[in-house]
């Protein structure tokens, strides 16, 4: 996606969450938890790759991309596709994307990486607020 910025890489902390799990530091009931939603966004909005599962090493895992934001208002907190990224991209105020990786086999599940779409406000321009309503 080429408009991301503030992009942070969360693969340090899967690598110690990995170690954890093969020295018996931590269970495999505590890292393969993904929920059904997010197992379910992983099959109808997710990209497959060609990365085995780190823990079951028969899945390829999948990666599923999540928007919050302000201004999105419903949409926030949604899983969308690559495609769709590209359409909010042009279209949106700035928002967040989280990228998570997930086996739909074990249920592996990690935060992969997190990055800014949309667009920039100008400086020393507030962010458009959404109105209240009284039902907020």
């Amino acid at each position: 996606m080429p408009g991301r910025r503030s992009v942070v890489d969360y693969s340090l902390q899967r690598r110690a969450v990995l170690a954890d799990v093969r020295s018996g530091r931590t269970g495999l009931f505590e890292v393969c938890d993904a929920s059904p939603y997010l197992t379910r966004a992983a099959r109808y909005h997710g990209r497959q790759t060609d990365v085995p599962c780190p823990v079951c090493r028969r899945e390829r895992l999948t990666l599923v991309d999540y928007v919050y934001g302000e201004g999105l208002g419903h949409v926030s907190g949604q899983a969308k596709t690559e495609a769709e990224l590209a359409r909010m991209d042009a279209a949106q105020e700035e928002f967040s994307v989280y990228t998570v990786e997930v086996c739909r086999g074990c249920g592996w599940n990690h935060l992969d990486s997190s990055y800014v779409l949309g667009v920039e406000p100008e400086p020393g321009r507030q962010p458009r607020r959404r109105r209240r309503t009284a039902t907020d």
